[in-house]
């Protein structure tokens, strides 16, 4: 979103174009609407650890976010952790105005968005704070051993093998981390995305979850499941 006219890109807030809306109060119940969602839920319930793959639009990222907030809101979790690699998809992140949490914004801004519908601006603002909601590039995850925690990675068809093995390893006491992508629109050279293979692998072990979403589980405007079709 460009700053309007006069204001700096460096001010840019990545709450900033939602806070004139009316702050949206938190829908306690999210349901599925079709199977292939209601098996992801499913799945984050019973599971510590889950991968959702699938193409845009089926609501993967959305329900992760909506479980992770279910959960923080039950006390069952202390934190929500969500996190997304900066990969440029044509674009140049280098000639972005502002240091590396400006540069980062825009890419982060999804994970705001379905906060925002969540639990509403004002208390997204005061969790963003007090560090009980953290939202932070992939490499910020690295060191670090993610206790009584929700975790979700979007967009991880952008991650390396490498990566996703990284993320998986932070994994720890009482917590639940959810895996989001679609191998197949993948932003890196053919062949270095690592969601793929690692699903495939982690598949097998008991207390891991890969559900596989499909075009019938798209819930955006028809036409887009109908262009994933041919595209």
């Amino acid at each position: 979103m460009r700053p309007p006219p006069g204001r700096c890109d460096r001010d840019w807030d990545p709450l900033g174009g939602i806070s004139d809306r009316r702050d949206q109060s938190y829908v306690k119940n999210v349901r599925p609407r079709t199977e292939g969602q209601k098996r992801l839920m499913e799945a984050i319930d019973k599971h510590n650890l889950v991968f959702a793959i699938g193409p845009a639009g089926t609501g993967k990222t959305y329900l992760a976010i909506s479980a992770a907030v279910a959960a923080f809101e039950k006390g069952t979790i202390d934190r929500i952790i969500l996190a997304r690699p900066a990969v440029e998809a044509g674009e140049r992140i280098g000639f972005l105005p502002g240091d590396l949490q400006d540069k980062m914004a825009p890419y982060l801004r999804p994970l705001y968005d379905a906060l925002n519908d969540r639990i509403g601006i004002k208390r997204l603002k005061n969790l963003l704070e007090i560090g009980e909601i953290e939202i932070a590039p992939i490499g910020y995850m690295r060191g670090r051993t993610l206790n009584n925690a929700f975790v979700v990675i979007d967009e991880a068809q952008n991650c390396t093998y490498s990566q996703i093995k990284m993320i998986v390893s932070r994994l720890g006491w009482n917590s639940t981390m959810v895996i989001t992508g679609d191998p197949d629109q993948s932003d890196l050279l053919e062949g270095i995305s690592g969601l793929r293979d690692m699903a495939h692998k982690l598949e097998k072990v008991d207390g891991i979850a890969v559900e596989y979403l499909r075009d019938t589980d798209i819930v955006r405007h028809p036409l887009v499941a109908k262009m994933l079709e041919v595209i």
